[in-house]
């Protein structure tokens, strides 16, 4: 989710960097006059000589009442986003450790990256599945599991949900010695064409 949200943020930031840099660009190198051809009415910069703000532009609203406090509010608004999403960047939602109960030797822990490899392989050797992948998250004594499952075409995803609940996750679930472990399972199925028929 998160990497999807960057990844949007990142396009529409650039989209509009790239839009108002061609707008500079095009009429401050005088393009249209070098290339023979016209800009239409609405184009912000026509010649090398126009300024990105002019002066009326600039002080057009200063004596409104409402103009600093739009503006200080605004700006304040973008710093405080920008601030969350960087600290956003930071946060690792992957589980580093689960604690594993043991009536011999009390409580072990065990990585959560080595628990994840092992979820990953168990849940790759069910019948259809082609490979897994498994992120841990939640708390150390209560872990979730998010899995993504890679289908083979003639896999039976009901039959697959199945085997890695009454398998792979109940083993985890007792080898562990957890109440409970929540999972969510997201399946995707092989690509292929379409077979012709005659």
């Amino acid at each position: 989710m998160r990497t999807r949200v960057n990844r949007t943020l990142l396009f529409l930031i650039g989209l509009i960097l790239l839009a108002v840099g061609c707008a500079v660009l095009i009429g401050g190198l005088d393009l249209p006059r070098h290339w023979g051809f016209s800009l239409p009415s609405w184009w912000p910069y026509r010649g090398p000589h126009d300024v990105l703000l002019s002066a009326n532009a600039r002080t057009r609203y200063r004596k409104d009442s409402w103009w600093w406090p739009v503006v200080i509010g605004v700006l304040a608004v973008l710093a405080v986003a920008a601030l969350f999403w960087l600290l956003a960047q930071f946060r690792d939602r992957r589980l580093g450790q689960v604690l594993v109960h043991s009536d011999d030797d009390g409580d072990v822990v065990l990585r959560g990256r080595a628990m994840e490899r092992a979820l990953a392989a168990d849940a790759a050797e069910l019948p259809g599945v082609l490979g897994a992948e498994v992120l841990l998250t939640g708390g150390r004594t209560r872990p979730r599991a998010g899995v993504r499952l890679q289908l083979d075409r003639h896999a039976r995803p009901a039959g697959v949900v199945s085997d890695l609940g009454g398998r792979v996750l109940a083993e985890a679930r007792a080898s562990t010695g957890l109440t409970e472990f929540p999972a969510v399972a997201r399946l995707r199925v092989e690509r292929h064409r379409a077979r012709r028929v005659e």
